[in-house]
């Protein structure tokens, strides 16, 4: 039997199973990767929003890297919610002491809902310590915009983001989420060019997409394709969970795969 390639998650939990590390786990086996996962935050969440946060240790997220990395050499690895500064600090020395470089980093930072899921100085410490050391960031408009300190309305807003973003050291920029009407935009920036994916706006809630779209492109990277190829199949894949999305909650939609 051939081993497959591995993909450690570094993230939060969230006990719906449709975001968190959870979510990247459901992806990595659905994309052909074995997955490895490390949670880095615990959640009291539904489908209707985040209720509570509670941290794990900086100390014991270590530990888990260490006696992990020491095994395994996961193919690719990216990281989710993380919410502590020191949290932050500890996954971006672990980054370098083990040379990740396959390294995708969807920085977290707001629930839909509008819980904050990131301290204040875990924000600069995301921006400074691991942006650096990414081969990819996945920000979400919203997200994008907090970073580049700016607010996005427009394909033109997003490449001024993008290109603001790649100022602070990842190797490529992918911006999702973008509204354009009765449109759904991500783009990728690799310092040269811009690449744009449209498809229709779905309507109606959904929950998860940043987690299982970077989890995608993890997975992508993983099985060995370039970072285009992987945008363009983890696109494909997070707009397909998203139209076979199931409600089994109150709340917004989960993505089906």
């Amino acid at each position: 039997m051939q081993i497959p390639k591995t993909a450690l998650t570094i993230a939060g939990s969230d006990p719906t199973g449709g975001a968190g590390f959870q979510a990247d786990l459901r992806t990595f086996h659905s994309m052909g990767v074995y997955g490895l996962s490390i949670p880095a935050v615990l959640t009291a969440q539904n489908t209707e929003g985040v209720h509570c946060v509670h941290e794990v240790s900086a100390d014991f997220v270590s530990e888990q890297m260490d006696v992990l990395l020491r095994d395994i050499r996961p193919d690719a690895v990216k990281t989710g919610m993380l919410y502590a500064f020191d949290t932050v600090q500890v996954i971006a020395r672990k980054a370098r002491q083990y040379s990740l470089d396959k390294l995708v980093v969807d920085p977290v930072t707001v629930s839909s809902t509008g819980v904050m899921l990131v301290e204040e100085k875990g924000m600069d410490i995301i921006r400074d310590d691991l942006f650096p050391l990414a081969k990819v960031i996945t920000p979400n408009i919203y997200e994008a915009g907090v970073f580049a300190g700016m607010v996005i309305e427009n394909a033109e807003d997003m490449k001024v983001a993008a290109i603001k973003l790649r100022k602070f050291g990842p190797e490529i920029v992918i911006i999702t989420g973008g509204h354009l009407e009765d449109k759904a935009m991500d783009m990728l920036f690799d310092g040269n060019e811009f690449v744009f994916i449209e498809n229709e706006r779905l309507e109606g809630e959904f929950h998860g997409t940043g987690c299982v779209f970077s989890a995608s492109l993890t997975s992508g990277l993983a099985l060995g394709y370039e970072v285009n190829e992987a945008f363009i199949k983890a696109k494909d894949f997070t707009f397909s969970a998203m139209k076979s999305a199931i409600s089994v909650g109150r709340g917004m939609k989960l993505l089906y795969f």
